[in-house]
């Protein structure tokens, strides 16, 4: 297998990282089963609902199984992600989503890049900037404000230094955590954060965040902090890094050497009041 073909590597992706629970579980989180999907409550701001593949449900049978989600989450007063793929089948899921109340949320892309080359880029954060690693609560917060700053509206981003804290506890007495989360900063200010997940038994490190404030941005710190979790994913041995890439990070990361596979699309229930 090249780590240029599309469709092995989505194959690669389709097998290796989807409908896989976080490893190990993070205290409070449970994770079942309805048929096909893998049904994640506690890990973030509600539940997550993700597949392999739907084993060929259709029509009524795939209708009921979109409606026990959406209802089990309403009994619970939470709002639910279902993880939708360009890819998956069949063609009218996404229609059948939005008849059951599901809301698509912004569209991204899957890509995939080798590990090596990556790893051997030496790009280096402007003059004044330095990059850390952190585990502390005080540093998962700055994470969770800049956050907030960089997205702007109401949410505080609380919810995102609870799951990190829950994730590296799960993690820490590992010879090998499965999470390294990475700041680049200033003196006087958090300018930029990402994390990588390390996942077991697979060849991909998966690759999160990289906010960045507007005011540091095309000043290299993003491709820092890509290529710092690209050498620490080559020192573990994985071979394949993977992001779900916005617009904004999509073309930076092509230019990169990451290849799309399939795209992503967020589509959430969210309970009445």
């Amino acid at each position: 297998m090249t780590d240029l073909d599309a469709d092995l590597l989505r194959t690669a992706y389709d097998n290796q990282l989807r409908a896989r629970p976080p490893e190990p579980v993070p205290p409070g989180v449970t994770v079942d089963r309805d048929g096909p999907l893998l049904r994640i409550e506690g890990l973030d701001r509600g539940g997550f609902l993700t597949y392999r593949d739907l084993g060929g449900l259709t029509g009524a049978a795939l209708d009921e199984l979109i409606t026990r989600q959406r209802d089990h989450f309403a009994g619970l007063g939470q709002p639910v992600e279902w993880k939708l793929h360009g890819h998956d089948q069949p063609a009218d899921l996404p229609d059948r989503l939005v008849a059951a109340g599901f809301v698509p949320e912004e569209r991204e892309t899957v890509v995939v890049g080798p590990v090596t080359s990556l790893a051997a880029t030496l790009p280096v954060p402007p003059a004044g900037v330095r990059l850390r690693e952190v585990t502390e609560r005080a540093d998962l917060d700055r994470i969770a404000r800049l956050k907030a700053r960089v997205w702007g509206g109401d949410d505080d981003g609380s919810w995102l230094a609870d799951g990190l804290e829950r994730e590296l506890a799960a993690g820490a007495e590992l010879d090998q955590p499965p999470l390294t989360i990475v700041v680049a900063e200033t003196d006087d200010e958090l300018v930029s954060a990402a994390w990588v997940r390390f996942v077991s038994g697979t060849r991909f490190a998966t690759l999160w965040g990289g906010a960045t404030l507007p005011h540091w941005r095309r000043r290299g710190i993003y491709r820092s902090l890509l290529a710092h979790r690209a050498r620490l994913a080559d020192a573990r041995g994985f071979s394949l890094l993977q992001v779900d890439a916005s617009e904004d990070s999509r073309p930076i990361l092509q230019r990169l050497g990451f290849v799309p596979v399939t795209t992503t699309t967020p589509y959430v229930y969210t309970p009445k009041p």
